[in-house]
């Protein structure tokens, strides 16, 4: 844990300065919930569980794919700079550089979360329908399918960062194992907008639960066969 910690605070140091990563991961996200609200319109006509159900679905296909655009990022910056070698020889496991790398990859987008999620609910009109927003919950669905898009584009873009074509296959792999998330993220947040905590929401999160934790594990075991291939 020790090497990760030096490895993620380097990376948001770097983040920090340069902020690179995060203002694209933010215009992105922003570029998405408005071309969404465009395409789909306000809550006009439409009752408190369909307004719901939308504003969950682009608020979560704008995180998924401001996920992608973050991620590709996560080892870029040492390719660039011909020290990515230098980087996999970092005295410590592999596995904990996988680590480092998911969590400097989830601080930038925790942060675009934050603004993504309160700008998609008021954009379609989920904050108006007369229910109070239950953000504690709302939070805590957001760390989890937020941490579950971190831990697979994390890994997917150590594969993909020495190809020549790398901006179009992390998608290309990612995207199908993101699914599950997107579902899960979707279903929890709609209820949780349109009647609130259920045991169906306790359902759909312990899924993410259960989803962050193998992920995590397994590309942690995984991640020093991805770096010596």
């Amino acid at each position: 844990m020790r090497t990760a910690l030096i490895i993620a605070a380097k990376d948001l140091r770097v983040a920090g300065r340069t902020r690179d990563t995060l203002l694209a991961t933010a215009f992105f996200a922003g570029l998405v919930l408005l071309v969404l609200g465009l395409a789909l319109g306000g809550a006009g006509g439409r009752t408190a569980l369909q307004t719901a159900g939308v504003a969950a679905g682009a608020v979560w296909t704008a995180l998924a794919l401001a996920a992608a655009v973050g991620a590709q990022r996560a080892f870029a910056q040492e390719q660039e700079a011909g020290a990515l070698e230098q980087l996999t020889l970092y005295p410590g496991p592999h596995g904990a550089l996988y680590l480092g790398k998911l969590l400097g990859v989830l601080g930038p987008l925790l942060l675009v979360a934050a603004f993504t999620v309160p700008a998609g609910l008021l954009l379609f009109g989920a904050a108006e329908t007369g229910r109070a927003v239950p953000w504690p919950a709302l939070g805590l669905t957001t760390g989890l399918g937020v941490l579950g898009f971190a831990a697979a584009t994390t890994f997917y873009g150590s594969i993909t960062v020495s190809l020549r074509a790398r901006e179009a296959l992390l998608p290309a792999l990612a995207f199908p194992i993101l699914v599950p998330v997107v579902i899960a993220s979707v279903k929890a947040t709609s209820l949780l907008l349109s009647v609130g905590w259920t045991p169906e929401v306790s359902t759909w999160l312990s899924f993410l639960v259960a989803f962050d934790l193998g992920t995590v594990i397994l590309a942690t075991l995984l991640f020093g066969f991805t770096v010596e291939g």
